[in-house]
């Protein structure tokens, strides 16, 4: 009893990493460079114009060029945080993807953002606050520098009194006015920063990195949640839902965030997915990364990210 003779069978289980989709993060990266690149000429086209009426005018591979000041900066920012993810997914042994980043042709960021595949279950708490919290920090750690420089880059300009059309104002998160304030001291009215590429760049970069730390469901800061309080970050998705509301009632650019988080709570369910031991407490180290996550998403967070305001003067 108790021992096995040779001739009893055995069940043997090979189990064999999916083949990485080189192709397609290829493809994809190269795109996104593309359209980041693109909406990079923009940003550098309208940082020269400088809020004149004058015609802007560049030769097109000068132009290009310009627009890695843009891309180049939001690319590391946003593949930093993703390999944060992937590389603490490594540490622990979780098979997960490498990056995917999402190329779109939109004017003012040129790409959704990226992501990673995680395609097996999280071994533990500590593994899934570390995954979680790993993505943020590492973005934030790259947008800071990225800022630093990209406000040192911008300059001050008055408005002209002539100006028609369009101003589009970016709401400033915390660090984002700290740093101008440190570059530029107060700036009066009838001025504005004319941001540099990069300081637009860290810009988005600090939106999505606060967007990433809501503490909702499957989000980042909902991994950190769920680490910290178990089931009962149940309660916190659903408050952090109603402010995403309250947020869309006060500034329309949360709307679509708004439906998307709804949309992934209806597709995924709002509860996170438990892990076998929900109920050990995080050691003091984790609690103090988790306090640095609130620091993060306060320093990154803007209640009115964009704002479109005519100014017809004169």
């Amino acid at each position: 009893m108790g021992s096995e003779s040779p001739e009893s069978p055995q069940i043997i289980v090979h189990w064999e990493r999916p083949r990485e989709p080189w192709l397609r993060y290829a493809l994809l990266f190269v795109l996104t460079v593309l359209t980041t690149t693109y909406a990079g000429q923009m940003h550098y086209a309208s940082f020269v114009v400088n809020f004149s009426n004058r015609a802007f005018a560049m030769a097109p591979w000068n132009l290009f060029l310009h627009g890695f000041w843009y891309s180049g900066s939001i690319l590391a920012i946003l593949g930093c945080h993703e390999l944060g993810h992937y590389f603490a997914c490594r540490y622990y042994g979780v098979d997960a993807s490498r990056p995917f980043f999402l190329p779109a042709p939109l004017p003012l960021t040129g790409t959704l953002g990226a992501f990673i595949r995680i395609r097996e279950p999280i071994p533990g708490k500590r593994a899934l606050f570390d995954i979680g919290i790993a993505g943020p920090i590492a973005g934030f750690l790259v947008a800071v520098p990225v800022l630093l420089v990209g406000m040192y880059l911008s300059t001050v300009v008055r408005i002209p009194p002539d100006y028609k059309g369009q101003v589009i104002e970016f709401g400033e998160p915390l660090l984002f006015r700290f740093v101008s304030w440190l570059t530029f001291g107060h700036v009066p009215d009838g001025y504005s920063v004319n941001m540099h590429p990069m300081a637009f760049a860290a810009w988005f970069g600090m939106l999505a990195t606060s967007l990433n730390l809501f503490p909702i469901s499957q989000l980042d800061g909902g991994h950190v949640a769920y680490a910290l309080l178990g089931r009962r970050s149940l309660w916190v998705t659903i408050a952090m839902v109603v402010i995403l509301i309250g947020l869309s009632i006060m500034s329309s650019s949360w709307i679509v965030w708004t439906v998307l988080t709804v949309g992934m709570l209806v597709f995924m369910g709002p509860r996170h997915p438990p892990v076998w031991d929900e109920h050990i407490p995080l050691d003091t180290g984790r609690l103090w990364l988790a306090l640095f996550a609130v620091v993060m998403f306060v320093l990154c967070f803007t209640p009115a990210p964009i704002e479109l305001l005519d100014a017809f003067r004169g």
